[in-house]
Protein backbone atom coordinates (compact mmCIF):
# COMPACT_ATOMS: atom_id res chain seq x y z
CA UNK A 1 0.00 0.00 0.00
CA UNK A 2 3.35 2.30 0.96
CA UNK A 3 4.52 1.61 -2.49
CA UNK A 4 1.08 2.63 -4.34
CA UNK A 5 0.58 5.76 -2.42
CA UNK A 6 4.05 6.77 -3.31
CA UNK A 7 3.63 6.09 -7.16
CA UNK A 8 0.24 8.24 -7.34
CA UNK A 9 2.08 10.93 -5.15
CA UNK A 10 4.86 10.70 -7.81
CA UNK A 11 2.31 11.41 -10.47
CA UNK A 12 0.48 14.03 -8.80
CA UNK A 13 3.95 15.99 -8.30
CA UNK A 14 4.68 15.47 -12.04
CA UNK A 15 1.18 16.45 -13.21
CA UNK A 16 1.76 19.66 -10.85
CA UNK A 17 5.26 20.24 -12.92
CA UNK A 18 3.98 19.79 -16.31
CA UNK A 19 0.84 22.31 -15.90
CA UNK A 20 3.05 24.83 -13.33
CA UNK A 21 3.28 28.36 -14.90
CA UNK A 22 6.74 29.20 -15.71
CA UNK A 23 8.12 32.22 -12.86
CA UNK A 24 6.96 35.87 -13.60
CA UNK A 25 9.93 37.36 -15.60
CA UNK A 26 11.08 40.92 -13.18
CA UNK A 27 12.44 43.63 -15.07
CA UNK A 28 15.58 45.19 -13.99
CA UNK A 29 13.35 48.61 -13.52
CA UNK A 30 11.26 46.48 -10.91
CA UNK A 31 14.13 46.24 -8.73
CA UNK A 32 14.21 49.03 -7.91
CA UNK A 33 16.43 48.39 -4.23
CA UNK A 34 19.05 47.42 -6.95
CA UNK A 35 19.34 50.74 -7.87
CA UNK A 36 17.60 53.68 -6.22
CA UNK A 37 19.65 54.01 -2.97
CA UNK A 38 22.26 54.51 -5.98
CA UNK A 39 20.72 57.57 -7.04
CA UNK A 40 20.30 59.55 -3.63
CA UNK A 41 21.92 62.94 -3.81
CA UNK A 42 22.41 62.53 -7.62
CA UNK A 43 21.02 64.29 -10.55
CA UNK A 44 19.48 61.40 -13.27
CA UNK A 45 18.55 61.78 -16.37
CA UNK A 46 16.96 58.64 -18.46
CA UNK A 47 17.70 57.25 -21.46
CA UNK A 48 13.74 55.70 -22.21
CA UNK A 49 10.67 55.90 -23.85
CA UNK A 50 7.04 54.27 -23.89
CA UNK A 51 8.33 50.92 -22.74
CA UNK A 52 9.92 52.25 -19.52
CA UNK A 53 7.48 50.36 -17.21
CA UNK A 54 7.79 49.72 -13.52
CA UNK A 55 4.64 47.53 -13.39
CA UNK A 56 1.42 49.83 -13.67
CA UNK A 57 3.63 53.13 -13.39
CA UNK A 58 6.36 54.68 -15.95
CA UNK A 59 9.95 55.01 -14.52
CA UNK A 60 9.72 58.62 -15.21
CA UNK A 61 6.45 59.04 -12.55
CA UNK A 62 8.08 56.52 -10.25
CA UNK A 63 11.36 58.25 -10.37
CA UNK A 64 9.84 61.80 -9.52
CA UNK A 65 6.99 60.12 -7.25
CA UNK A 66 10.36 58.57 -5.35
CA UNK A 67 12.22 62.12 -4.62
CA UNK A 68 15.16 61.39 -7.41
CA UNK A 69 15.82 64.64 -8.48
CA UNK A 70 15.52 63.98 -12.02
CA UNK A 71 16.71 66.73 -14.93
CA UNK A 72 16.10 65.01 -17.95
CA UNK A 73 14.60 62.78 -20.23
CA UNK A 74 16.67 61.66 -23.48
CA UNK A 75 14.56 60.24 -26.02
CA UNK A 76 15.40 57.59 -29.24
CA UNK A 77 13.70 57.06 -32.24
CA UNK A 78 9.80 57.40 -31.99
CA UNK A 79 10.27 59.73 -29.17
CA UNK A 80 9.52 59.42 -25.94
CA UNK A 81 5.82 58.35 -26.67
CA UNK A 82 6.96 55.90 -28.80
CA UNK A 83 4.68 56.97 -31.92
CA UNK A 84 7.04 58.68 -34.43
CA UNK A 85 7.12 57.31 -37.63
CA UNK A 86 10.57 55.22 -38.39
CA UNK A 87 13.16 57.83 -38.45
CA UNK A 88 11.25 60.78 -38.19
CA UNK A 89 12.51 63.79 -36.60
CA UNK A 90 11.37 64.40 -33.46
CA UNK A 91 11.80 67.93 -31.52
CA UNK A 92 12.59 67.89 -27.70
CA UNK A 93 9.91 68.87 -25.34
CA UNK A 94 8.32 69.11 -21.87
CA UNK A 95 6.95 65.89 -20.16
CA UNK A 96 3.73 66.89 -19.35
CA UNK A 97 2.77 64.80 -16.63
CA UNK A 98 5.84 65.64 -14.61
CA UNK A 99 7.71 68.93 -15.88
CA UNK A 100 10.66 67.43 -16.83
CA UNK A 101 12.80 68.43 -20.32
CA UNK A 102 12.49 65.61 -22.76
CA UNK A 103 15.96 65.82 -24.89
CA UNK A 104 15.48 64.31 -28.37
CA UNK A 105 17.93 62.41 -29.91
CA UNK A 106 16.29 62.33 -32.99
CA UNK A 107 15.87 65.73 -33.75
CA UNK A 108 17.72 66.37 -36.63
CA UNK A 109 20.57 68.43 -34.91
CA UNK A 110 23.04 65.91 -33.81
CA UNK A 111 22.38 62.27 -31.92
CA UNK A 112 24.74 63.01 -29.37
CA UNK A 113 23.78 65.49 -26.80
CA UNK A 114 25.54 68.95 -26.24
CA UNK A 115 28.30 69.22 -23.16
CA UNK A 116 25.46 71.69 -21.65
CA UNK A 117 22.95 68.53 -21.30
CA UNK A 118 25.52 66.20 -20.17
CA UNK A 119 27.11 68.45 -17.68
CA UNK A 120 23.26 68.61 -16.20
CA UNK A 121 23.53 65.08 -14.47
CA UNK A 122 25.67 62.44 -12.58
CA UNK A 123 24.02 59.54 -13.79
CA UNK A 124 21.87 57.47 -16.40
CA UNK A 125 19.44 55.09 -16.20
CA UNK A 126 18.67 53.22 -19.51
CA UNK A 127 15.08 51.29 -19.85
CA UNK A 128 13.98 50.51 -23.40
CA UNK A 129 12.61 47.69 -24.77
CA UNK A 130 14.72 46.41 -27.61
CA UNK A 131 13.49 43.02 -29.64
CA UNK A 132 16.99 42.03 -30.46
CA UNK A 133 18.15 42.92 -34.20
CA UNK A 134 21.10 45.23 -35.27
CA UNK A 135 19.32 47.61 -37.29
CA UNK A 136 17.00 47.91 -34.20
CA UNK A 137 18.44 51.23 -32.73
CA UNK A 138 17.42 51.50 -29.72
CA UNK A 139 20.81 50.20 -28.57
CA UNK A 140 22.37 52.22 -31.22
CA UNK A 141 21.50 55.12 -29.08
CA UNK A 142 22.33 53.31 -26.07
CA UNK A 143 25.87 53.03 -27.03
CA UNK A 144 26.08 55.96 -28.38
CA UNK A 145 25.26 57.87 -24.66
CA UNK A 146 27.56 55.60 -23.40
CA UNK A 147 30.31 57.10 -24.83
CA UNK A 148 29.28 60.68 -24.43
CA UNK A 149 29.06 59.50 -20.66
CA UNK A 150 33.01 58.39 -21.24
CA UNK A 151 33.97 61.59 -22.07
CA UNK A 152 32.12 63.49 -19.11
CA UNK A 153 33.10 60.78 -16.25
CA UNK A 154 29.44 59.74 -15.98
CA UNK A 155 27.82 56.92 -14.26
CA UNK A 156 25.21 54.47 -16.74
CA UNK A 157 22.84 52.38 -15.04
CA UNK A 158 21.05 49.97 -17.74
CA UNK A 159 18.02 48.53 -16.37
CA UNK A 160 17.66 45.34 -18.22
CA UNK A 161 14.90 43.89 -19.93
CA UNK A 162 14.16 40.26 -21.88
CA UNK A 163 14.81 39.85 -25.36
CA UNK A 164 12.14 38.47 -26.98
CA UNK A 165 14.40 37.53 -30.15
CA UNK A 166 16.67 36.10 -27.39
CA UNK A 167 16.44 32.47 -28.35
CA UNK A 168 18.69 32.13 -31.12
CA UNK A 169 21.66 34.23 -32.84
CA UNK A 170 21.81 34.16 -37.17
CA UNK A 171 22.23 35.99 -39.74
CA UNK A 172 25.72 37.99 -41.31
CA UNK A 173 28.04 39.74 -38.64
CA UNK A 174 28.35 43.60 -39.74
CA UNK A 175 30.98 44.05 -42.08
CA UNK A 176 31.96 48.06 -40.12
CA UNK A 177 32.14 49.53 -43.84
CA UNK A 178 28.31 49.54 -43.79
CA UNK A 179 28.33 51.16 -40.22
CA UNK A 180 25.24 53.41 -39.70
CA UNK A 181 22.61 54.59 -38.12
CA UNK A 182 20.74 50.89 -38.66
CA UNK A 183 23.70 48.99 -37.77
CA UNK A 184 26.57 50.30 -35.20
CA UNK A 185 28.77 47.38 -34.03
CA UNK A 186 30.12 44.12 -35.64
CA UNK A 187 27.36 41.25 -34.77
CA UNK A 188 24.76 39.54 -36.46
CA UNK A 189 21.47 40.54 -37.37
CA UNK A 190 19.57 38.59 -34.90
CA UNK A 191 22.67 38.85 -31.98
CA UNK A 192 20.43 36.91 -29.22
CA UNK A 193 21.86 39.83 -26.32
CA UNK A 194 19.26 42.06 -23.97
CA UNK A 195 20.18 45.50 -23.57
CA UNK A 196 22.48 44.95 -20.64
CA UNK A 197 24.51 42.17 -22.59
CA UNK A 198 25.18 44.57 -25.25
CA UNK A 199 26.46 47.38 -23.03
CA UNK A 200 28.93 44.89 -21.56
CA UNK A 201 29.87 43.15 -24.30
CA UNK A 202 30.47 46.83 -26.28
CA UNK A 203 32.84 47.77 -23.04
CA UNK A 204 34.59 44.43 -23.01
CA UNK A 205 35.25 44.27 -26.65
CA UNK A 206 36.63 47.61 -27.04
CA UNK A 207 32.95 48.85 -29.12
CA UNK A 208 32.72 51.62 -26.76
CA UNK A 209 34.77 54.15 -24.53
CA UNK A 210 34.85 52.61 -21.40
CA UNK A 211 32.59 54.30 -19.16
CA UNK A 212 31.24 53.16 -15.17
CA UNK A 213 28.62 50.86 -16.49
CA UNK A 214 26.31 48.92 -14.57
CA UNK A 215 23.67 46.31 -15.25
CA UNK A 216 20.80 45.93 -13.31
CA UNK A 217 19.45 42.37 -14.24
CA UNK A 218 16.07 40.92 -15.13
CA UNK A 219 15.03 37.77 -12.31
CA UNK A 220 13.43 34.98 -13.81
CA UNK A 221 14.76 35.08 -17.21
CA UNK A 222 17.00 32.66 -19.36
CA UNK A 223 17.58 32.85 -23.40
CA UNK A 224 15.08 30.47 -23.50
CA UNK A 225 12.34 32.38 -22.51
CA UNK A 226 9.11 33.11 -24.61
CA UNK A 227 8.79 36.53 -23.10
CA UNK A 228 5.55 38.06 -24.44
CA UNK A 229 6.35 41.97 -24.59
CA UNK A 230 3.46 44.03 -22.99
CA UNK A 231 4.02 47.40 -24.82
CA UNK A 232 4.16 47.19 -28.63
CA UNK A 233 7.99 48.71 -28.83
CA UNK A 234 7.70 50.97 -31.54
CA UNK A 235 4.58 51.93 -34.03
CA UNK A 236 5.16 49.15 -36.29
CA UNK A 237 6.00 46.24 -34.36
CA UNK A 238 2.08 45.74 -32.81
CA UNK A 239 1.74 42.14 -32.03
CA UNK A 240 4.34 39.26 -31.20
CA UNK A 241 3.56 37.91 -33.98
CA UNK A 242 4.96 40.32 -35.91
CA UNK A 243 8.28 41.23 -33.82
CA UNK A 244 9.13 37.51 -34.51
CA UNK A 245 8.92 37.53 -38.50
CA UNK A 246 10.98 41.54 -38.10
CA UNK A 247 14.15 40.21 -38.31
CA UNK A 248 13.63 39.06 -41.87
CA UNK A 249 10.92 41.24 -43.22
CA UNK A 250 12.69 44.11 -42.63
CA UNK A 251 14.73 43.33 -45.27
CA UNK A 252 11.95 44.33 -47.73
CA UNK A 253 12.94 48.06 -46.43
CA UNK A 254 16.08 47.87 -48.61
CA UNK A 255 13.79 46.85 -51.58
CA UNK A 256 10.93 47.87 -54.11
CA UNK A 257 8.30 46.07 -52.27
CA UNK A 258 5.84 46.99 -49.06
CA UNK A 259 6.59 44.80 -45.86
CA UNK A 260 3.03 45.96 -44.30
CA UNK A 261 3.49 49.54 -43.19
CA UNK A 262 0.54 51.61 -43.60
CA UNK A 263 -1.71 48.71 -42.77
CA UNK A 264 -2.75 46.50 -40.24
CA UNK A 265 -0.40 43.85 -40.20
CA UNK A 266 3.13 45.75 -40.93
CA UNK A 267 6.15 43.22 -41.02
CA UNK A 268 3.22 40.44 -41.49
CA UNK A 269 2.73 40.79 -45.16
CA UNK A 270 4.90 41.79 -48.17
CA UNK A 271 3.91 42.77 -51.70
CA UNK A 272 4.28 44.88 -54.80
CA UNK A 273 1.79 45.75 -57.79
CA UNK A 274 3.56 43.48 -59.77
CA UNK A 275 3.51 40.55 -57.68
CA UNK A 276 2.38 37.84 -59.46
CA UNK A 277 0.12 34.45 -58.97
CA UNK A 278 -1.39 35.66 -55.70
CA UNK A 279 -4.45 36.60 -55.04
CA UNK A 280 -3.90 38.12 -51.72
CA UNK A 281 -3.54 42.00 -51.65
CA UNK A 282 -3.44 44.86 -49.11
CA UNK A 283 -3.20 48.73 -50.25
CA UNK A 284 -0.82 50.75 -47.67
CA UNK A 285 -2.50 54.06 -46.59
CA UNK A 286 -1.05 56.74 -44.27
CA UNK A 287 -1.97 56.06 -40.49
CA UNK A 288 -0.53 57.38 -37.59
CA UNK A 289 3.47 55.84 -37.50
CA UNK A 290 3.23 55.57 -40.86
CA UNK A 291 2.64 58.77 -42.67
CA UNK A 292 4.02 58.22 -46.01
CA UNK A 293 4.58 54.51 -45.81
CA UNK A 294 6.05 52.54 -49.64
CA UNK A 295 3.86 52.29 -52.29
CA UNK A 296 1.00 54.56 -50.48
CA UNK A 297 -2.33 53.88 -52.05
CA UNK A 298 -1.21 51.61 -54.12
CA UNK A 299 -3.50 47.97 -54.15
CA UNK A 300 -0.27 45.67 -53.23
CA UNK A 301 -0.39 41.50 -54.75
CA UNK A 302 1.59 39.26 -51.71
CA UNK A 303 2.22 37.06 -49.00
CA UNK A 304 0.49 36.87 -45.91
CA UNK A 305 2.40 35.73 -43.06
CA UNK A 306 0.18 35.63 -40.56
CA UNK A 307 -0.97 32.66 -40.38
CA UNK A 308 2.56 31.18 -39.68
CA UNK A 309 3.06 29.67 -36.62
CA UNK A 310 5.21 31.46 -34.26
CA UNK A 311 7.40 28.28 -33.53
CA UNK A 312 7.98 27.81 -37.24
CA UNK A 313 8.84 31.55 -37.73
CA UNK A 314 11.53 30.90 -34.80
CA UNK A 315 12.97 27.92 -35.98
CA UNK A 316 13.20 29.33 -39.82
CA UNK A 317 15.39 32.07 -37.90
CA UNK A 318 16.80 34.93 -39.91
CA UNK A 319 15.02 33.76 -42.76
CA UNK A 320 15.71 34.55 -46.54
CA UNK A 321 13.17 32.85 -48.57
CA UNK A 322 10.84 35.71 -48.18
CA UNK A 323 12.93 38.21 -49.81
CA UNK A 324 13.96 35.55 -52.17
CA UNK A 325 10.78 34.92 -53.07
CA UNK A 326 9.91 38.49 -54.00
CA UNK A 327 13.11 39.04 -55.40
CA UNK A 328 12.31 36.47 -58.07
CA UNK A 329 8.14 37.09 -58.50
CA UNK A 330 8.89 40.12 -59.86
CA UNK A 331 12.02 39.87 -61.77
CA UNK A 332 13.65 43.03 -61.69
CA UNK A 333 17.15 41.80 -61.13
CA UNK A 334 19.38 44.18 -59.49
CA UNK A 335 16.38 47.20 -59.50
CA UNK A 336 14.71 45.42 -56.71
CA UNK A 337 17.18 46.18 -54.38
CA UNK A 338 17.92 49.62 -52.72
CA UNK A 339 21.12 50.96 -50.66
CA UNK A 340 19.56 50.10 -47.80
CA UNK A 341 19.68 46.53 -48.22
CA UNK A 342 23.23 46.47 -47.73
CA UNK A 343 23.02 48.40 -44.71
CA UNK A 344 20.51 46.05 -43.32
CA UNK A 345 22.49 43.06 -44.21
CA UNK A 346 25.42 44.45 -43.51
CA UNK A 347 27.42 42.60 -46.02
CA UNK A 348 27.93 42.71 -49.74
CA UNK A 349 27.51 39.34 -50.29
CA UNK A 350 23.38 38.30 -49.24
CA UNK A 351 22.78 40.99 -52.08
CA UNK A 352 25.67 39.57 -54.79
CA UNK A 353 24.54 35.26 -53.98
CA UNK A 354 20.58 36.55 -54.42
CA UNK A 355 21.43 38.06 -57.58
CA UNK A 356 23.70 35.28 -58.22
CA UNK A 357 20.55 32.60 -57.97
CA UNK A 358 21.81 31.03 -55.04
CA UNK A 359 19.04 29.47 -52.26
CA UNK A 360 18.44 30.80 -48.90
CA UNK A 361 20.46 27.62 -47.41
CA UNK A 362 23.86 28.40 -50.16
CA UNK A 363 23.71 32.03 -48.77
CA UNK A 364 23.14 30.68 -45.18
CA UNK A 365 26.60 28.78 -44.79
CA UNK A 366 28.24 31.71 -45.62
CA UNK A 367 27.25 33.36 -42.37
CA UNK A 368 27.22 30.11 -39.78
CA UNK A 369 31.04 30.18 -39.11
CA UNK A 370 31.33 33.56 -38.04
CA UNK A 371 27.83 33.21 -36.35
CA UNK A 372 29.38 30.02 -34.30
CA UNK A 373 32.49 32.55 -33.38
CA UNK A 374 30.42 34.92 -32.09
CA UNK A 375 28.43 33.04 -29.97
CA UNK A 376 31.74 31.76 -28.50
CA UNK A 377 32.99 35.35 -28.22
CA UNK A 378 29.80 36.42 -26.24
CA UNK A 379 29.65 33.73 -23.74
CA UNK A 380 31.61 35.52 -21.13
CA UNK A 381 29.49 38.58 -21.17
CA UNK A 382 25.76 36.91 -21.18
CA UNK A 383 23.96 37.29 -17.97
CA UNK A 384 21.21 34.91 -18.47
CA UNK A 385 21.24 31.16 -18.98
CA UNK A 386 21.45 30.45 -22.40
Amino acid sequence: MKHIFLIFLSLICLSCEATAEPARIVVGAERTAEYLPKLEGRRVAVLANHTAMVGEEHLVDMLVRRGVQLVGIFSPEHGFRGGADAGEKVASSVDERTGVPIWSLYDGNAQRPSDEKMEAFDVLLVDMQDVGLRFYTYYISMIRMIDACADFSRRVVVLDRPNPNGMYVDGPLLDMKYKSGVGALPIPVVHGLTMGEIALMAQGEGWSKRCDVEVVRCDGYTHQSRYQIPIAPSPNLPTQHSIYLYPSTCLFEGTVCSLGRGTDAPFEVYGHPDYRGSEFSFTPRSVAGAKNPPLKDQKCYGVDLRGVEDEAVIAAGFNLEYVIDAYRNLGLGEKFFTRMFLLLTGVDYVRDMIIAGHSAAEIRARWQEDVEKFKVLRRKYLLYEE
